[in-house]
């Protein structure tokens, strides 16, 4: 499908045509990880000149939409419009206060997500997220860093709650593990492997609200566990004294 030529509107030339370009990859014409015309082809479709395709490309390039791929052209990215840390989180210092704030917002949104899993989601779904969490649970007790894992029965989770913008905030809700992961040391061991039990049990039962209450259960743990540790003034004094 051709893309339409850009035409005089307020917006610059170069962000006409990046929003032209974006429209299509919404619109399927261009899918996730799919290779652009070359910069000659797309200037003929848009009706402009290769200086403000570049232009272009660039924007949606510091957009997280595109990438370009030196010796090969220009894609768009796996997870257009996605960004690792979209909140800035590896910022900010004082990581207790934030894994606290954090843990607020889960609260009010993962018990639901495991209510809407338990409800909607498919039997090999229901398998797969029994998969993923015995593969937690085998890093947990080998002592092994489980994050990754845990990551991906949280992405499983949302995923089965068949809710698109849910599964769009699977980045903030990863960034928290990883945080709450460093902050506990990974030591509520058997804390975790009981509520993923029973999570992934409720689930399987079809039992929203076990599994909101099994999700709860977990989250608090995590939030008692930080409230106890150092906070950080206390631990940037202690490495100061060494």
């Amino acid at each position: 499908m051709k893309l339409q030529a850009v035409r005089n509107t307020p917006k610059i030339l170069p962000e006409q045509a990046a929003e032209q370009i974006a429209d299509r990859i919404v619109a399927g014409s261009f899918a996730a990880g799919q290779q652009l015309p070359n910069e000659f082809d797309l200037a003929e479709q848009l009706g402009v000149g290769r200086g403000t395709v570049r232009e272009a490309v660039k924007i949606l390039v510091s957009r997280n939409i595109l990438e370009i791929r030196r010796g090969c052209g220009t894609f768009v990215c796996s997870h257009p419009g996605r960004v690792e840390d979209p909140l800035g989180f590896s910022f900010v210092r004082d990581k207790k206060k934030l894994a606290l704030d954090l843990c607020e917002v889960r609260m009010m949104l993962e018990p639901e997500i495991a209510a809407l899993a338990a409800a909607r989601a498919t039997d090999q779904e229901i398998e797969s997220l029994r998969k993923a969490a015995e593969e937690v649970e085998q890093e947990l007790l080998a002592g092994r860093d489980h994050g990754g894992k845990d990551m991906e029965l949280h992405r499983l989770l949302a995923v089965c709650s068949r809710n698109q913008v849910v599964e769009q905030l699977i980045p903030m809700i990863q960034r928290t593990i990883s945080i709450f992961i460093t902050l506990t040391d990974a030591q509520l061991v058997e804390e975790t492997i009981r509520t993923h039990r029973r999570l992934i049990e409720a689930v399987k039962n079809r039992d929203a609200d076990g599994a909101r209450d099994a999700m709860r259960e977990h989250l608090e743990n995590n939030r008692q566990r930080i409230r106890i540790m150092p906070d950080h003034a206390e631990n940037q004094e202690r490495q100061e004294k060494r």
